[in-house]
């Protein structure tokens, strides 16, 4: 699997030529100007909730593409009245795509969703994306919850995808001790620095993973990472 990272808390994962692109807010997000929506891959568009700063561009992108919706019932309801499809899911539940190469099990997320016009959005979701021997936990706009303590019991995770800019999400403290209860590694930081009420100083939350013997990797946006070069061993 590698995964590029594609600003705020967008990333789109290659899985052997298939891609699963994970909640798009790309053109109006002034940190990726030089990240071009209409040149993106995208087989799948994950989405987990229904906040603006995650389903901008999601409409355009999937009539471009013919991309399949991966979502919960209220999201892919109100998509479908724009004419796009997809597969629908919920918590707790799982499905294999790609023939049966991939499974994604939407997990919870602690958190609220909603369209930009108001409307509900159902709940928000994380998800777990599994492959080959090799887990990637999204773990979508959330708090920190003690149900990610679960999550190793089930799946040996290779790469957590946590936010880290607080206010809105968890923050760097708080995502450090979700890795230690999902017993990742490796966590790639999203959802930072994209507004100034979430801005982070990237050394010192580098450190703190680091003094933890865990690494947070905080990607220049377009920049890819390859499981396969990662220390993906438990702790």
């Amino acid at each position: 699997m590698k995964v590029t990272y594609l600003g705020h808390a967008c990333v789109n994962i290659n899985i052997d030529g298939t891609y699963f692109l994970v909640d798009p807010f790309i053109s109006a997000n002034p940190l990726a100007q030089h990240i071009d929506i209409n040149t993106l891959k995208a087989d799948y568009i994950l989405i987990t909730h229904a906040h603006e700063d995650h389903i901008l561009d999601v409409e355009l992108i999937a009539k471009r593409t013919g991309a399949q919706l991966i979502c919960n019932p209220e999201i892919l309801a109100h998509y479908q009245a724009l004419g796009l499809s997809g597969h629908s899911m919920n918590l707790g539940g799982s499905h294999r795509f790609v023939d049966g190469k991939v499974k994604i099990k939407m997990i919870k997320a602690e958190h609220s969703s909603s369209f930009p016009d108001g409307s509900y959005g159902g709940n928000p979701a994380g998800f777990l994306i599994d492959c080959n021997d090799e887990t990637i936990y999204i773990s979508g706009d959330t708090a920190l919850h003690y149900d990610m303590k679960i999550i190793p019991h089930q799946y040996r995770v290779n790469l957590g995808i946590f936010p880290i800019g607080n206010n809105y999400t968890m923050g760097v403290r708080d995502a450090l001790t979700a890795a230690r209860f999902v017993e990742v590694t490796n966590v790639l930081g999203v959802h930072y620095d994209t507004f100034p009420v979430i801005k982070i100083d990237k050394e010192s939350s580098k450190r703190k993973f680091k003094d933890d013997h865990r690494r947070l990797h905080l990607l220049p946006i377009g920049d890819t990472i390859d499981l396969k070069d990662l220390n993906i061993s438990t702790l």
